[in-house]
């Protein structure tokens, strides 16, 4: 009976932390976005990312969208790669 109640709470923590992970999109506000050709290299700069699931950079709205496996990626992993390809980037405000 121990065995079984102890192998039942480890299935249920395993499940726990998977339905916590899971695909999550932020909205970065990005610098340095001069000419038409920038927003290519900040969409690969993103998408080196391991994890990074989609990229959507707007070279208007000086902003990119990115989807990204929250497991596998962080916020300031994204932040690092556009700043590491000479765009630095931040967290939009919400609206």
């Amino acid at each position: 009976m121990q065995y079984f109640i102890s192998t039942t709470f480890a299935v249920g923590l395993i499940g726990a932390s998977v339905a916590l992970a899971g695909e999550r999109t932020v909205t970065l506000t990005v610098q340095n976005m001069f000419c038409a050709a920038c927003p290519h290299t900040v969409k690969s700069s993103l998408q080196s990312v391991p994890g990074v699931k989609a990229v959507s950079v707007s070279y208007e709205a000086k902003t990119a969208v990115v989807t990204f496996d929250d497991t596998k990626a962080n916020v300031e992993a994204l932040k690092t790669a556009t700043t590491n390809a000479g765009y630095p980037s931040r967290v939009a405000d919400a609206k």
